[in-house]
C-alpha cells in the first residue's frame, strides 16, 4: 500500500512587546511591520514544507498491486506438466486461481469455435500445439495482442509479429524405438519405410493431434518426402492412433517396435526406465512451439497477462526445462537427453501457407488412411 509521507513545518510568530505607553507612532508602526515580516516568513516555510512532502510522496516507489481472482485456461499441454506450470505461476500469484480444460489440440480449438459461435467464449489464456493453429484462431478475430515484457532471448521467428502469441517451448517429433524389440536403431525418417519394420510403426493422428498436423504440412512439402512418404509409411503397415500418449504407450508396452513421437514423450519414458530410446531424424526435426495468446475480450486481461509472462519469464522457461521440455528462450539449461535450440536441425515451412491448407492436407490423410 502505497503510503503517503507528509510533514508540516511549525513557525512560532514572533510578537513585538511595546514598551511603556510613551511609545511613539512610528516605533508602533515598525514594531507592526517586524511581526507581519516574521508572519509571512512563518508561512512562507510551511508552504515549502507542504511542497516538499509532496515532491517526496510523488517521488516515493509505487508497490505493484497484488492481482487476485481467477481465469480459465484452455490448453493441450499433458495435466502434470500443466499442473507444475501452475503451481509455480502460484508461487509468484498465489491469489491467482487457474482453472483448466484439456484436450487435444484439434478438440480445444473445436470448442473455442464452437463457444464463439454461442457467442462466449469460456477462455482467458490458450496454449495448444502449434502456429498454425494460433492463426486460425487469429483470423477468427479471437486472440488479444499483447506484447509481454519477456521476450528477451526468444527468436523472433517464436514471436508472432503482430503480437497475438508467443511460442513457449520446441518440442520436435522424430523418432521413438523399443530397445527390446529393435536391433539396429532407425537414424532417419526415410529407415521407417524398410521391410524390417514391417507392421509394426504407429504414429499419432492429424485429425486429432495439432503436433501431427503441423508434421504432416511439412512432411508433404520437404523435398524427397512428400505424399509420397505418407503413402510409403501406410504401405510399409503403420498403424494411425489418436494422439502421442497412445504412441507413447504402445512403444513402451511393445506392441510396436517405432513410431513418431514427441522428444519429450520419448525421453520420460527412458528416464523412467523404460526400454526406449529416442533419434533426432537425419533430414531434420519437424517442431512446434505449443504458443501461448489470451484471448479477445478476455474480462481477466491484467491476470492473464500476468500468467503469459511468467511462463515466458526466466523462472517460467527454468520451470519448463524442469518439467522436460526444450525452453524458447535462449540461455535457460535444457534437460538431459535433449537438443537446444541452437542444435536442432529444423525442418520447416512457411507458416501462411500450413494454414491455408491445413484442411484440404487433412482431408487427403484421412482419404489415403480411411
Amino acid at each position: 500500500m502505497r503510503k503517503r509521507i507528509a510533514g508540516m513545518m511549525a513557525a512560532g510568530l514572533a510578537a513585538a512587546v511595546l514598551a511603556g505607553c510613551q511609545s511613539t507612532a512610528g516605533e508602533t508602526t515598525a514594531a507592526q511591520m517586524e511581526a507581519q515580516s516574521t508572519e509571512a516568513a512563518s508561512s512562507a516555510a510551511g508552504s515549502e514544507a507542504d511542497t516538499q512532502a509532496e515532491t517526496t510522496e510523488a517521488a516515493a516507489p509505487e508497490t505493484a498491486e497484488e492481482l487476485s481472482g481467477a481465469i480459465t485456461l484452455y490448453t493441450s499441454q499433458p495435466e502434470e506438466d500443466i499442473q507444475a506450470m501452475i503451481d509455480g505461476f502460484n508461487e509468484k500469484w498465489p491469489d491467482i486461481q487457474v482453472d483448466v480444460f484439456r484436450s487435444g489440440t484439434e478438440e480445444v480449438v473445436s470448442k473455442v469455435l464452437a463457444e464463439k459461435q454461442a457467442g462466449s467464449v469460456l477462455a482467458d489464456v490458450l496454449l495448444v500445439a502449434d502456429n498454425v493453429t494460433f492463426e486460425t484462431l487469429k483470423e477468427q478475430d479471437l486472440l488479444m495482442a499483447y506484447e509481454s515484457p519477456e521476450l528477451e532471448g526468444i527468436p523472433e521467428t517464436y514471436i508472432d509479429k503482430d503480437h497475438m502469441y508467443t511460442g513457449t517451448k520446441v518440442i520436435t517429433t522424430g523418432i521413438a524405438y523399443n530397445t527390446e524389440l529393435v536391433q539396429t536403431a532407425p537414424a532417419s525418417f526415410a529407415d521407417l519405410t524398410n521391410s524390417v519394420y514391417k507392421d509394426s510403426l504407429i504414429m499419432p493422428s492429424p485429425l486429432y493431434s495439432g503436433a501431427a498436423a503441423y508434421n504432416l504440412g511439412v512432411i508433404t512439402r520437404t523435398e524427397g518426402m512428400g505424399w509420397e512418404y505418407y503413402q510409403a509409411l501406410k504401405d510399409n503397415g503403420i498403424t494411425v492412433d489418436k494422439g502421442n500418449g497412445a504412441v507413447q504407450n504402445a512403444i513402451v508396452a511393445g506392441e510396436k517396435s517405432c513410431g513418431l513421437l514427441a522428444d519429450y514423450m520419448a525421453i520420460r519414458s527412458k528416464n523412467d526406465g523404460a526400454p526406449v530410446e529416442f533419434v533426432y531424424p537425419a533430414e531434420g526435426s519437424p517442431a512446434v512451439t505449443e504458443p501461448v495468446g489470451i484471448v479477445n475480450g478476455t474480462e481477466n486481461e491484467e491476470l492473464a497477462k500476468a500468467f503469459v509472462d511468467f511462463i515466458l519469464s526466466e523462472d517460467g522457461q527454468a520451470l519448463t526445462a524442469e518439467i522436460g521440455y526444450t525452453p524458447v528462450k535462449s540461455g535457460v539449461e535444457v534437460p538431459e537427453g535433449f537438443k537446444s535450440i541452437d542444435e536442432i536441425t529444423p525442418l520447416t515451412w512457411d507458416t501462411e501457407e500450413l494454414y491455408q491448407n491445413r484442411e484440404a492436407d487433412k482431408e487427403q490423410f484421412s482419404e489415403m488412411f480411411q
